[in-house]
């Protein structure tokens, strides 16, 4: 389908959204209660997504904060209290109708948020080519909008020209666990529903990482729909345009675990215990969240024996297991990890799971880095087995 006409469906279908009040998307977690006290009735009722862009509880006072699609501004006014009144807020989207909206009630809510005048400057455009300048954004938030784009792979490039080296964006969309077949792709009603331009994980994972992003990791991750065997997952992901190191001083990373292995975004391989050299630019990339929780940093090399109380490993219980259809997806921020029970996960890409290791993941120090999906379409009947004939587990 051409790209002119999959914008053109989805243009329409939000405008009449807007006069219609239809539903769209999935059910968001927006505490319509506080919004209230600010934000008119009319913006609220068209308030479409799949999740809270969570980007906002980092907003400091001044920054500028950009929300592509920003519909009847929700996310943007919600913004615009948090950035306070010396900060910006620019919305960018397509349809005349959300813009209309967004503008009639941006001098109430900069009224009744104390300001002098508004911040929020709402502009008509598309998110592959959105009319904002290089390097002048701190933070992009985006809610249930890139999955609509026939071009994601423009999406990101802008993104990444738009923020400023430091900055971050944390997006909600809705992904899917595998590719989705042409007869949705055709489908101009369900690209509306957020339905034929869903990515598959791995692969909207990876367009970021092309883009420039590092450090691209789950914030949160709740299963939609299943529809003919496809799941379609909500997801929040952030990440970061790093900034240039300014010291060409090494350090020293060791691994600490639960991993017994991993592969960082640029490609370097660290095993559990054993210190490996990292330049100045992975030692910026692994104190970005999630990273830094997995490393002792040292001016020196520093080994770690099981005897080491940072040392961190989770072993399934000596038991049998259950098949029961579930599968887990790694979802950053490393290119690959290995447990401690000989399973390689790869960003984004499912891998069946037995009910023990199922239960490892579950551990607090993993579940950060993993979404779990069940493919089982009835309960599995069979009984509980040894996986291997060692005896050990799958």
């Amino acid at each position: 389908m051409e790209s002119e006409v999959i914008t053109k469906a989805v243009s329409e279908r939000y405008a009449h959204a807007v006069t219609n009040g239809e539903e769209m998307c999935c059910p968001t977690g927006y505490d319509h209660e506080d919004l209230r006290s600010f934000i008119p009735e009319p913006v609220l009722k068209v308030s479409y997504g799949c999740g809270t862009p969570v980007g906002l509880s980092t907003v400091q006072p001044g920054e500028t904060v950009l929300d592509i699609g920003s519909g009847g501004g929700i996310d943007c006014f919600e913004a615009s209290r948090r950035v306070g009144p010396t900060g910006r807020v620019i919305g960018i989207d397509m349809t005349d109708e959300m813009l209309a909206l967004a503008r009639t009630h941006a001098p109430t809510v900069a009224k009744n948020l104390g300001y002098a005048e508004s911040n929020v400057d709402f502009r008509k455009g598309q998110a592959e080519a959105m009319p904002v300048k290089n390097e002048d954004v701190d933070l992009i938030v985006s809610n249930c909008v890139i999955n609509l784009s026939p071009d994601k792979p423009k999406v990101f490039q802008e993104m990444f020209r738009i923020l400023r080296p430091g900055g971050r964006f944390s997006i909600s969309d809705i992904v899917s666990d595998h590719s989705i077949p042409n007869y949705m792709i055709h489908d101009k009603e369900k690209w509306g529903d957020c339905l034929s331009g869903a990515l598959p994980l791995h692969e909207y994972w990876g367009g970021l990482r092309a883009a420039g992003f590092l450090g691209i990791h789950q914030v949160n991750l709740i299963p939609w729909r299943v529809i003919d065997g496809i799941h379609f997952l909500s997801i929040t992901l952030t990440g970061y345009k790093l900034t240039t190191p300014t010291t060409t001083a090494s350090k020293f990373a060791t691994l600490k675990g639960p991993f017994s292995q991993i592969t960082d975004e640029l490609g370097q391989t660290f095993t559990r215990g054993i210190p490996e050299s990292i330049n100045p630019q992975t030692a910026t990339l692994l104190q970005t969240p999630l990273y830094e929780n997995l490393f002792v940093f040292s001016e020196t090399p520093e080994k770690l024996t099981e005897s080491d109380p940072r040392w961190s490993s989770i072993l399934p219980e000596d038991s049998d297991c259950m098949w029961a259809g579930d599968f887990a997806m790694l979802t950053g921020p490393c290119l690959e990890a290995r447990d401690d029970d000989g399973h390689t996960f790869h960003c984004g890409v499912p891998l069946e799971i037995c009910s023990k290791t199922h239960r490892v993941l579950q551990h607090g120090a993993y579940q950060p880095y993993f979404g779990v999906i069940n493919r089982a379409m009835q309960p599995s009947s069979h009984e509980a087995i040894i996986c291997e004939p060692t005896g050990g587990c799958c």
